[in-house]
């Protein structure tokens, strides 16, 4: 069965390109980006599609509109890529610049109806980051 991607409207590609309206429409005027018209006749562009032109343009985006969080180590994508098996699944997002990588079990990926093109936020919680500096003891 050919399952189609989810579309959004221009705005909230915008929005997970980190740019503006009018530029986004400006791809598509280019064919960076395709436009179709959504049954209600309004302009929307393939969720995958803007997932891929994020890897290359976009800059990290902060929460959708109306939601709030506690979490500090947040960050809104788009899913580029799945890996599903039996039990096991890998999902890639683009959030903004960054790619983050996520294993978890294929019945969450199925409850939470993640395909390519999707909005998704990862949540990262750990007790092991590694941050690196500048070296600056030879300065």
């Amino acid at each position: 069965m050919l399952r189609l991607m989810p579309h959004m409207r221009i705005s909230e590609a915008a929005v997970y390109l980190g740019v503006s309206d009018d530029t986004v429409r400006r791809w598509i005027d280019r064919g960076l980006l395709q436009a179709t018209t959504d049954p209600s006749g309004r302009k929307v562009v393939d969720g995958y599609e803007v997932a891929m032109v994020a890897r290359e343009h976009a800059t990290a985006p902060g929460l959708p509109p109306g939601m709030k969080s506690s979490a500090r180590n947040r960050f809104v994508g788009l899913v580029t890529d799945l890996t599903v098996d039996t039990v096991m699944a890998q999902v890639e997002l683009q959030c903004g610049p960054f790619r983050v990588v996520s294993l978890m079990s294929s019945e969450a990926v199925r409850d939470l109806g993640l395909e390519r093109g999707s909005v998704a936020v990862a949540v990262i919680k750990s007790t092991n980051v590694v941050i690196e500096a500048e070296d600056r003891a030879g300065a």
